[in-house]
């Protein structure tokens, strides 16, 4: 079992940044892909950055690529997730999980159903 708690979030400007953590619990999130994830209000669950557990491999969606950078420190069982030149669009609660199945060395998901265990979620609020 793995428990993550999201931390970092709060009200910024447009053109900010922000850096959100995910502390996770359990000796094996070190073998763990994870990824954040973001709701905006009245709109589904949406991917925005996945890591492989070794770090080797990143992957970002399409609005997230040149602004946002995810990152993880398996030695302190916390990812990353650094957030710049805000916008904003990317008002959400942000969600930080695992993908228990996702073990090889360069293996991250992209699809929220593979991810099998969630943090309670963070709220960012960009104001324009």
């Amino acid at each position: 079992q793995v428990q993550l708690v999201e931390s970092g979030g709060g009200l910024v400007q447009a053109g900010g940044s922000l850096r959100l953590s995910c502390a996770a619990s359990g000796r094996t999130f070190r073998r763990y892909a994870m990824g954040w994830f973001r709701q905006a209000p009245g709109k589904e669950r949406e991917f925005v950055a996945a890591i492989s557990w070794s770090g080797v491999n990143t992957y970002y969606e399409d609005s997230a690529k040149g602004r946002f950078t995810i990152s993880r420190d398996n030695a302190k069982n916390t990812v990353y997730l650094q957030m710049n030149s805000l916008k904003h669009e990317d008002t959400a609660v942000y969600y930080c999980a695992a993908d228990r199945d996702c073990s090889g060395y360069g293996c991250y998901s992209v699809v929220m159903y593979e991810y099998d265990y969630w943090g309670q979620g963070t709220q960012v609020t960009v104001s324009s």
